[in-house]
């Protein structure tokens, strides 16, 4: 568990360089920073998790969780940036192309600070691929599994 005294994780893409390669904005855009990144391999975000987040007012009343299906998107976004700093996909857009394996293993509620890591797997044609996400909070398992991404132009 991080102390005050630790170091914060290093900044290698700021919030302003992650809108420069992903096309979400505010209230979709899921990541706060890249804190590591190998080209071409993975990339790992970090969100700050606060209770101004627009759908804690919904999910759930006096109860804030965070949606799964966030956390997934959260991970995907993560993933774009491994993808967009490709040559070959600069000038497309990443959808979703499938969602396998997915399990979450514990709620996340404000105050947390998820740990986002996006490992791609492979790529075909240009067109497709696969990636391996993985969430954390405090070095503890959120949500892992697989997505597949189609790159459109």
């Amino acid at each position: 568990m991080p102390t005050l005294t630790d170091s914060p994780p290093t900044t290698v893409l700021t919030v302003t360089e992650l809108q420069q390669l992903l096309p979400h904005r505010y209230p979709f855009l899921l990541v706060d920073r890249i804190i590591d990144y190998v080209p071409e391999k993975y990339a790992v975000g970090l969100k700050n998790v606060t209770i101004n987040e627009p759908f804690f007012q919904g999910h759930f009343p006096g109860r804030p969780i965070m949606p799964g299906v966030l956390i997934v998107e959260a991970l995907a976004q993560v993933g774009g940036v491994v993808l967009m700093q490709m040559n070959w996909a600069k000038d497309k857009l990443s959808v979703f192309a499938g969602i396998d394996k997915v399990r979450f293993r514990r709620p996340v509620v404000p105050g947390d600070q998820l740990i986002l890591r996006a490992e791609l797997l492979v790529v075909k044609q240009q067109r497709i691929g696969k990636m391996q996400g993985r969430a954390e909070v405090n070095g503890q398992l959120v949500c892992e599994g697989e997505m597949m991404f189609s790159l459109v132009d």
